[in-house]
């Protein structure tokens, strides 16, 4: 039995192994391995890309996320408005800085933060909201910002998921006072380590970024702030900088493989991801709604193909956050997604017959 990798990173290198590997000789020429030239280059392309004015490289998108809210000057005592049904990182970030995350729960049908329930937990203590542009879809940002604007709140955009995603024509990292990307290696534009990068047109908040990633240096030896030691290492901007140019063709290639998906399982009785009309999803991730997820995850398994699930808790019942108070039930369309939610394999390089596999096996476990 030939297996159906989640993710198949090893056929993507394939394709760039000797563009990355003389990238990668460069870097060793140069002998400039912390923060050298590829980094500055590569942020000065990200930014282009994203159509933002700044780009700072950084050790992760965890990373990011934190010196956003540093950044924005967020600490103890403060509240920042997330969504429950996302990768930890997003409200550690939160948990960093000393403030309260507040979770509202999610759009059943974008998946991402619910603009309806958001105003209604706004106090007086709420200092930012924080979107999170799920699998590659983005979020209602007109809505969220028609809110952020109201009570003159900033809004963050946690995009590690969507290189690319367009939200009304515009590439998303367009829509907030910051935004965030992560460049692990499961990403979209996924480096050969971890890397991320914080986004913001506003020229002061991207130096400020700058001096915290690199022990907020305000002179050489000079330390005004608590800094960190954030930077991103010259390897990963120049593997980026290779993938880059590829994005675009990537995203489509995963595009054509959502619609191949949808076609072929419409009718069945998995619940299928939605394309909102105002958005280009990249489809970092394909994920359906099923009932006896696990048994058909297993079912899957045992044909030989290799799914995931994103996420099995959501973020307002994770063990570390019990002292916020919320129970079971009280974000009703988060918690019931991860219940249901089961990630396909999709990547550039998967091929029609490989999905033909998996949905003749959907269709067998149903």
């Amino acid at each position: 039995m030939t297996r159906i990798p989640f993710l198949d990173l090893k056929a993507q290198y394939a394709t760039i192994r000797d563009e990355v590997r003389a990238a990668l000789d460069e870097v060793c020429d140069s002998a400039r391995f912390a923060q050298g030239p590829p980094t500055t280059a590569f942020e000065q392309e990200f930014a282009a890309y994203c159509g933002v004015a700044r780009c700072v490289s950084l050790n992760s998108g965890t990373s990011a996320l934190h010196l956003a809210l540093r950044c924005l000057n967020i600490a103890p005592g403060d509240e920042v408005i997330t969504t429950p049904f996302t990768f930890i990182a997003t409200a550690w970030a939160i948990s960093y800085v000393g403030a309260t995350p507040v979770f509202v729960d999610i759009d059943p049908v974008r998946r991402t933060l619910d603009p309806a329930r958001l105003e209604a937990l706004v106090t007086a203590r709420t200092r930012a909201i924080m979107p999170v542009h799920i699998f590659g879809t983005p979020a209602d940002m007109d809505s969220i910002n028609a809110v952020a604007t109201k009570h003159k709140l900033p809004v963050v955009e946690d995009a590690a998921q969507a290189h690319g995603a367009r939200y009304k024509g515009k590439r998303v990292g367009q829509f907030g006072a910051i935004s965030c990307f992560s460049y692990y290696p499961t990403k979209n534009l996924g480096a050969y380590g971890e890397g991320g990068a914080l986004l913001a047109n506003d020229d002061k908040l991207a130096t400020r970024a700058r001096s915290l990633r690199e022990h907020a240096q305000s002179a050489r030896y000079v330390h005004e702030e608590v800094g960190y030691n954030y930077r991103m290492d010259s390897f990963q901007a120049a593997v980026l900088r290779v993938k880059l140019k590829r994005l675009d063709a990537w995203n489509t290639a995963r595009a054509a493989h959502a619609r191949r998906y949808t076609e072929l399982l419409a009718g069945t009785r998995y619940g299928l991801p939605a394309v909102p009309a105002d958005s280009e999803p990249v489809w970092h991730c394909y994920v359906i709604e099923c009932d006896n997820r696990d048994r058909v995850r297993a079912a899957l398994g045992e044909a030989g193909i290799d799914t995931a699930v994103n996420y099995p808790l959501p973020l307002h019942l994770q063990p570390v956050y019990r002292l916020l108070g919320y129970h079971r039930g009280d974000l009703p369309v988060a918690e019931r997604l991860c219940e249901r939610c089961l990630s396909l394999p999709i990547y550039p390089e998967l091929t029609p017959e490989q999905i033909n596999v998996v949905v003749r096996a959907l269709r067998g476990a149903a």
